[in-house]
């Protein structure tokens, strides 16, 4: 056997899982068939077995499934996957009921197949370790935990105890899993599980599941108590409300918690099966494991970092301008550890910044996930001041004043001086060209694109943008930083907008061309937010400010001779210089919002854009809003702004919001097929302009960056 080791010595029988040639254990093919064949020797040795051992020779215990092997299945496997989890959901229930003791020892990180694999113990021991993560995060990856994991863990927590760890993939560590019941105890290190393995089978001679006993019940009742059926009543409407009926496995997995607890235990896990079978060999999955997997672990292993720069780890870091945006990257450097100085024209207003960072840790004092102790730590890490000698000896300075190119330049040579030896320069801008700014700098090797999304609290993506005379070295250390503050980072060649900016614009605009079109407002926000989307296109042009996009427009006009604005464009200008309607903060937008109530689509709309007569499509409509943004990625990504596939699905989603179920802006296209999706495009096209046409070039530029597995 390849995959894991049996041995029997005085009565215990030990199976070792270890993969050769991986850094973690996996359910992949030859596993499946070792596990059968170990069986069937445990089957065979069974007089002379008094206890089972499971124990894993990684680091890790168990990773769980061979993603790669998902992502090579069609609807045309289907019968295969349905066949290979029932087989190693038998042999799982072999060991189970076998009827001598079977423990688990958890020596470190158990999830998804790995957490299934666990619970095959009766007794389950792990190593305290509150970095260790335990638990079932599947939904995350459009599949459902369809080795007995919802069968079991309904089973031990009760239908509603267990949707947070089901449902949405919630994870706990070893303490956290004792206190649900699900492991039974902690020892201090790894050495020590075998010991209490070892202890639990010697007074253990015989043992079984709870609900292998005939007096079992499931906590808290089935779906036919009345409590339970009324929770049950009421959850798949909101979770439509949640997923809008575009991700199964949510669905998926809520009908196996709700059908197994009304049956018997191998029934339940046939339904289990069924439902993953289908999941596994379906589009979804493939798209979310492609991207919420593979492409995640691409980003945070730095395959996008330049290679051969040593690491770099920031001390101190200075921030021009306290604004929102710098207001919330001091925040996200003191949370880290990182001193900051942050600096406005005055000490008055450098304070008012502070104080966001203030307010946001006492809301987390209030909630006692912070200490008073902890709070006034981090507040000492922000220097908020007016001088800009207190910028000296800063590894990276980063402006974050408004966009105004005269203004971003003077901010730069003045501050720029102070950067300790060896340190760097970032503009946040969000569209404007970091090599039209570059020449502010005294060097523009070292000056970089370090673009923040608001609120930056709440963002988990940072787009790092490399000017044409930045070096590697620069590159790499924006990159270090931006991991340091538990970020995700992307890096884009320079351009107009780069890639989140001009994707992004290409949404809203849409948005707005659609309503010149004479369609009504609230059916282009229905279609936003059908499609996926997390809000209509014109209430995100509202909060990111119309003024903000006219302010774009006209420097885009000043830079580019004889640019012809689109549609959209146009109709937001109108919004703003005629019908004096600048978006929420400057009073109402596409959008009014009355003090204390719920904002409304402003009603004059529908005299000055809405036209009755005007036909439309809700398909049509969402494929408009969804295509638009896929194809300005593909173009992105062949005129070179984007360089890896990874970094435009991670970008897409966690930058501007567009929908988990496609997998990001390139598994959309990839999950149809180039071809397929070229041809639509063209159809829409024809129907709606050219910004929708997919050329040879660019469609040939995607066949080259299919990712394969």
């Amino acid at each position: 056997m390849k995959t894991l080791h049996y041995e029997l010595a005085d009565g215990v029988a030990t199976i070792t899982f270890d993969e050769p040639g991986s850094p973690v254990n996996t359910m992949c093919l030859q596993w499946q068939d070792d596990l059968s064949a170990t069986v069937e020797a445990v089957l065979r040795d069974k007089a002379h077995i008094r206890g089972i051992v499971l124990a894993s020779a990684k680091a890790s215990f168990f990773a769980g499934a061979d993603l790669k092997a998902v992502m090579r299945m069609t609807e045309a496997d289907a019968q295969r996957a349905y066949a290979e989890i029932e087989r190693v959901k038998r042999n799982f229930r072999a060991l189970e009921t076998l009827g001598q003791p079977v423990v688990s020892c958890i020596n470190g990180t158990a999830l998804g197949g790995g957490w299934e694999v666990a619970l095959v113990g009766h007794y389950r021991v792990a190593v305290d370790n509150p970095r260790t993560q335990l638990g079932l995060p599947e939904v995350t990856l459009g599949l459902l935990p369809g080795a007995s994991g919802v069968t079991k863990m309904v089973r031990h927590l009760g239908l509603l105890g267990a949707q947070p760890y089901l449902i949405e993939g919630k994870l706990f560590n070893p303490r956290q899993a004792l206190e649900l019941g699900l492991v039974h105890e902690l020892v201090p290190n790894a050495d020590a599980l075998r010991e209490a393995a070892l202890a639990f089978i010697a007074t253990h001679p015989a043992a079984h599941h709870p609900w292998d006993a005939k007096d079992y019940k499931i906590p808290g009742g089935t779906p036919a108590n009345p409590k339970i059926a009324a929770a049950l009543s009421v959850a798949p409407a909101m979770l439509k409300q949640q997923t809008r009926g575009l991700m199964p496995a949510p669905e998926a997995i809520m009908a196996c918690m709700a059908e197994g607890a009304l049956v018997d235990v191998d029934t339940a896990l046939r339904i289990e099966s069924r439902h993953l079978a289908r999941l596994m060999t379906g589009r979804n999955a493939r798209a979310m494991i492609n991207t919420f997997f593979f492409d995640m672990n691409a980003i945070r292993s730095g395959q996008s970092r330049p290679p051969d720069v040593p690491s770099f780890k920031p001390q101190k870091v200075g921030l021009l301008g306290a604004g929102m945006m710098g207001a919330g990257i001091a925040f996200a450097q003191a949370s880290r550890g990182i001193a900051t100085v942050l600096k406005d024209v005055s000490a008055e207003k450098a304070e008012a910044g502070k104080a966001y960072s203030r307010k946001l840790t006492q809301a987390r004092v209030d909630k006692g996930r912070l200490t008073p102790t902890e709070q006034q730590a981090l507040l000492d890490r922000i220097t908020a001041t007016g001088d800009v000698a207190d910028l000296k000896g800063c590894d990276l300075i980063i402006e974050a004043v408004f966009e105004n190119r005269e203004l971003k330049a003077r901010v730069t040579q003045e501050a720029e001086p102070q950067l300790a030896e060896g340190g760097f320069f970032a503009s946040n801008t969000s569209t404007l060209p970091i090599s039209g700014l570059a020449p502010a700098s005294a060097r523009p090797e070292k000056f970089i694109g370090i673009h923040f999304f608001s609120p930056v609290d709440k963002m988990r993506l940072v787009e790092i943008i490399r000017g044409q005379q930045t070096d590697d070295e620069t590159v790499a250390r924006a990159y270090d930083y931006v991991q340091a503050l538990g970020k995700l980072p992307i890096v884009v060649n320079d351009s107009r907008g780069f890639y989140t900016s001009r994707t992004f614009g290409t949404f809203v605009m849409e948005g707005a061309a659609m309503l010149g079109e004479g369609i009504p407002a609230p059916v282009i926000e229905n279609a936003g937010l059908q499609c996926g989307m997390p809000v209509g296109p014109l209430a995100v042009l509202d909060e990111t400010a119309l003024s903000l996009s006219v302010h774009v427009l006209d420097q885009t006009r000043a830079d580019v001779p004889g640019y012809r604005a689109t549609p959209g464009e146009l109709l937001v200008e109108r919004m703003v210089k005629e019908l004096k309607r600048p978006g929420r903060a400057g009073g109402g937008g596409f959008y009014d919002y009355p003090a204390g109530q719920k904002k409304q689509l402003w009603p004059q709309l529908r005299n000055l854009f809405e036209k009755p007569d005007v036909p439309w499509d809700i398909e049509e409509l969402k494929d408009r809003l969804l295509y638009r943004q896929a194809i300005e990625t593909a173009r992105c990504l062949h005129e070179g702004v984007l360089t890896s596939v990874h970094d435009a699905n991670i970008g897409s989603i966690f930058g501007i919001g567009f929908p988990a179920w496609t997998g990001g802006a390139l598994q959309f296209v990839y999950g149809m097929g180039v071809d397929a999706f070229a041809k639509r495009a063209d159809e829409l096209a024809a129907r709606h302009g050219a910004g929708f046409h997919v050329g040879a070039d660019v469609a040939a530029t995607l066949e080259k960056h299919r990712p394969s597995y």
